[in-house]
């Protein structure tokens, strides 16, 4: 986390200001102003109040991209749901805050990897009234690279082989399920391995998930109908 000088943050105009005390309001706006962290405030819909410069930049290139727009819509598909359930946590008071990884989509369209953390800020008469994210992207060229949801990866057929794999199945019972020869499946198996440039099922799978093709936290695995060609 590095530190900037005073002139960092950049207020969305017509942003709600009415903190529920002095002390929340100082240590906040410090924090606000001296960080490169992309920082917003959200409410309890998780509509974005403001946000400093690092966020605009990163996210909307200006401050009118962002200003009330639901967090969410930043958030890539694999994730959304799950960091949407941490949220709802958030503004229902049943956690005080969370952190974790996220994949998020910035404002040239381009997905990234980022340590996500969301703070529940309370008002005097102690009830959330308002969401603090903090979004570190990770800059590292080595990350893994994700496909935008705008790219159809797959046919039908080849996200019900990839999910069947994924959930365990036998080359037998993908046969049966799925009204194919044994010779049918292996076929299918190999143009996803040649397609996904992985040599072996276990390496099939994990690419998928580091690509954001599955939901994460759902069981049995589903490919998103975003990478799925009609």
């Amino acid at each position: 986390m590095k530190n900037a000088g005073p002139d960092s943050a950049e207020i969305i105009p017509g942003a709600s200001r009415d903190w529920a005390s002095d002390s929340y309001r100082d240590s906040y706006w410090a924090l606000f102003q001296q960080s490169f962290v992309c920082m917003a405030n959200l409410d309890l819909e998780f509509r974005i109040l403001d946000a400093n410069q690092s966020f605009i930049h990163r996210f909307g290139s200006s401050p009118g991209r962002v200003a009330g727009k639901n967090f969410c819509e930043f958030l890539h598909p694999s994730v959304q749901m799950k960091l949407r359930n941490e949220l709802t946590r958030l503004a229902d008071g049943q956690s005080p805050r969370f952190a974790g990884h996220m994949v998020a989509v910035d404002s040239k369209d381009a997905v990234f990897l980022g340590e996500m953390t969301g703070i529940a800020v309370r008002s005097s008469t102690g009830r959330v009234n308002r969401i603090l994210v903090l979004v570190d992207p990770e800059e590292s060229e080595s990350s893994p690279r994700i496909v935008s949801t705008r790219r159809k990866l797959f046919s039908p057929m080849h996200a019900r082989i990839l999910e069947g794999v994924a959930a365990g199945e036998s080359t037998v019972q993908l046969a049966t399920k799925l009204f194919l020869s044994r010779g049918g499946v292996e076929y299918h198996v190999s143009s996803l391995l040649r397609k996904m440039k992985v040599t072996n099922r276990p390496a099939l799978i994990s690419k998928s998930y580091s690509m954001g093709v599955f939901t994460v936290g759902q069981w049995p695995p589903r490919v998103r109908p975003e990478f799925v060609s009609e």
